[in-house]
């Protein structure tokens, strides 16, 4: 029986004028819109939610490099498939392999692709949405420069839908954007299973669409964001009877302990934080038990923690405060510190004031003087 392709795969952007959204990567003078210009051929890794354009950026990059692209799903591929790359005479193109989800590559497997990374033999690109820093082992995650891709906001959303030539009325746009929630292949599946199945698209269409558990795409990749979600928010709510029915609801369809463990150590400090400091001393020994027990038994360890979290005060001063003082690092760029709290690590440094008039508890205002007078953490530690 035929298979059309994919409504999805049909309008994906063939080149960065056609590409919407990651504007930080792709726009004038950013670093990935400078490589794929340049055609400048090193290893990289994309980390980000899914549908956010990480396999379509590989592609495009494969293009202007003129490279053999081989794409592999670290799900179902081993290693006699990087083996099978390996082997193909190319007549000496560069072979990119593409490896989704390399997060579920073992460390095995991971080792194993390493000699060919180092040696160039293979231009490596990774997509994961899960972080680098714990699933890349340190070896492969050294040779590669790793992007982080965000969400996509409504504007792009709608530039996105837009494209599918679909149509459909405002309401209808924005319930299917807010429930895509920044994943732009859901929301282009959902709208084309919705027009197949139903012919007129609106909200009630849409949301039988969404009920429809055979027309649901990408289980993993939604359903994982959507109940760890919901997870989190239950927690950040004081509710923890939700919060233990998503738990649940992650272990039965098995889900990664770990992971859900650390986003618990993450949620102790964005949203418990300064209001009940022991709430990370908790959070980092609940990782630690998932680490030690295992499955089944480590589901209790979880309970405790997510009842521990959602019980807790919530306040997310020390979140906040980073926050912004990231923004500003990143505006004003490297400001120069007073010279009172430079370390005078050399003769010179001592002549030229470095850390003449330091006091240890000062009260004095030590910011950049662009800065004088700003307050990051805007609740006081100690009342």
């Amino acid at each position: 029986m035929f298979m059309s392709e994919p409504l999805a795969y049909k309008i994906r952007p063939q080149n960065l004028d056609e590409f919407v959204g990651q504007e930080h990567l792709v726009g004038d003078n950013k670093p990935l819109r400078i490589a794929i210009e340049g055609k400048h051929l090193f290893s990289f890794v994309l980390w980000g939610p899914p549908g956010v354009g990480k396999t379509t950026l590989a592609k495009i990059y494969a293009n202007s490099i003129e490279a053999d692209f081989f794409e592999l799903s670290a799900v179902s591929a081993g290693k006699d498939d990087i083996k099978k790359i390996i082997a193909l005479d190319n007549f000496g193109r560069p072979k990119i392999l593409f490896l989704d989800e390399i997060h579920r590559f073992n460390k095995a497997q991971q080792d194993f692709l390493l000699p060919f990374v180092e040696s160039g033999k293979l231009t490596f690109i990774g997509a994961t949405t899960e972080n680098p820093s714990f699933e890349i082992i340190s070896p492969l995650l050294s040779r590669c420069r790793v992007f982080t891709l965000k969400e996509h906001g409504n504007a792009e959303m709608e530039k996105i839908i837009g494209r599918t030539k679909i149509k459909l009325n405002k309401e209808a746009k924005e319930w299917l954007i807010n429930m895509a929630n920044g994943d732009a292949r859901s929301a282009i599946t959902m709208l084309e299973n919705t027009e197949k199945f139903y012919g007129k698209i609106n909200i009630e269409n849409l949301k039988q669409t969404l009920q429809n558990k055979f027309l649901r795409f990408d289980k993993k990749g939604e359903e994982h964001h959507n109940t760890i979600s919901a997870f989190i928010k239950s927690m950040r709510a004081s509710n923890p009877d939700a919060a233990l029915y998503y738990l649940a609801r992650m272990i039965t369809a098995g889900e990664d302990p770990i992971f859900i463990a650390r986003r618990m150590v993450i949620f102790a400090s964005e949203d418990i934080g300064l209001a009940q400091p022991t709430a990370l001393v908790v959070a980092n020994a609940v990782f630690r038990a998932v680490e030690t027990v295992g499955l089944p038994e480590c589901r209790i360890n979880l309970a405790h923690g997510a009842s521990y979290l959602s019980l807790a005060p919530k306040e997310r001063s020390s979140y906040d405060g980073i926050q912004e003082a990231l923004a500003d690092a990143e505006k004003y760029g490297n400001l120069q510190i007073p010279l009172k709290i430079r370390n005078p690590v050399t003769k010179l440094m001592e002549k030229l004031d470095y850390g003449k008039g330091y006091e240890q508890y000062t009260k004095e205002d030590l910011l950049p003087e662009k800065l004088k007078g700003k307050k990051y953490l805007k609740r006081p530690i100690r009342e």
